[in-house]
């Protein structure tokens, strides 16, 4: 029961925590939610700003309690952040304690020799300035986006080290580490007194590098993991059954993520044997994406992104069955193996 808030514009569904499942993050006391929404795109500057609070509002009545931002998620730079800071300011502020709000700092955000990397001065003042846009006095999880090579790692992770014991955030996170990187991370985290929580890289059914050495270390180091573009930014999905359509992502060659060139005839086949798959399980193809996402043990959470509260739905509903069997596991292995 909400109490000392004077006429909230949102109350939040008193069942959410009923249906959602939770997971503890590695060795951690946290536990997130099984899913998790990610900001990067449809929440910034370009877009509409009711269709993000209605996601939003959606996602946490559904029980998902992580909202995952970086510093230049929009577009422009900065804006996904602005947008949550607007509504979490309207919608979410006296929900705070029940939320995980991240943000992370790695690549390219602003002009001149401390706009990137992950250099002590770049990573401190980014979270500073993301703690600004959005309105928060912490940041729950902050994340180093991905490896420099150009600062050595003891500075990146003593940058991450100072970020949690001033209070800007809770916890420390990296992305898009390899595996010898992420091990050495562990360590000097370990060492500093600030445990590694969680690592975020990408994996899906078409994409399974994390399980060649990255599983094994973060499970030897307590760590979780929190994992991005589980339909391998819409090709696991029904989209892409019969080919590319006009429109979609695929078919827009100026995009650096997705384009024909990653729609093979090949692909398309392994898609269609996958979607007959997921129809025998009651599934539709996105659905048992996520679902076999998590069925990896060392998989914290997944992130899902979303254009319409419709998509969210449909993701949670993948939860209903994460289950699969030996026969289905051997077939999906052979399928994209």
């Amino acid at each position: 029961m909400i109490t000392n808030v004077p006429n909230p514009l949102y109350v939040a569904n008193p069942e959410r925590y009923t249906s959602m499942k939770y997971k503890r993050c590695g060795k951690s006391g946290l536990q997130l939610s099984r899913l998790s929404l990610g900001l990067w795109q449809n929440f910034g500057a370009v877009d509409s700003v009711a269709n993000a609070r209605a996601m939003l509002r959606t996602a946490f009545d559904l029980g998902i309690t992580h909202f995952d931002l970086a510093n230049n998620y929009g577009p422009n730079f900065g804006s996904a952040e602005e947008t949550y800071g607007t509504i979490h300011k309207q919608d979410f502020a006296h929900y705070r304690d029940e939320l995980i709000i991240s943000s992370k700092a790695g690549y390219d955000m602003w002009a001149g020799p401390y706009g990137d990397g992950g250099s002590r001065k770049y990573l401190v003042a980014s979270c500073d300035q993301s703690l600004k846009r959005t309105g928060l006095e912490y940041f729950d999880i902050f994340y180093h986006h991905c490896m420099d090579p150009n600062t050595p790692i003891e500075e990146s992770m003593g940058a991450l080290d100072y970020i949690v014991r001033s209070g800007r955030a809770l916890y420390a996170g990296i992305s898009n580490y390899q595996p010898a990187q992420a091990k050495e991370a562990i360590a000097i985290l370990k060492s500093l007194g600030t445990p590694l929580l969680i690592h975020q890289p990408r994996y899906n059914m078409l994409d399974r590098w994390i399980e060649d050495g990255l599983t094994d270390v973060l499970d030897a180091g307590g760590v979780g993991a929190i994992v991005f573009s589980p339909l391998a930014q819409g090709v696991l999905t029904n989209k892409y059954l019969n080919g590319i359509p006009e429109g979609s992502r695929a078919s827009r060659p100026e995009l650096i993520y997705l384009n024909n060139k990653d729609i093979t005839p090949e692909k398309i086949q392994k898609v269609q044997q996958l979607n007959a798959i997921a129809e025998g399980r009651g599934q539709s193809l996105a659905q048992m994406a996520l679902a076999w996402t998590l069925h990896n043990p060392t998989v914290t959470s997944c992130l899902i992104g979303a254009s319409r509260p419709a998509q969210i739905e449909d993701s949670v509903a993948a939860l209903n069955n994460l289950e699969f069997s030996a026969d289905e596991i051997s077939k999906i292995d052979a399928i994209i193996r």
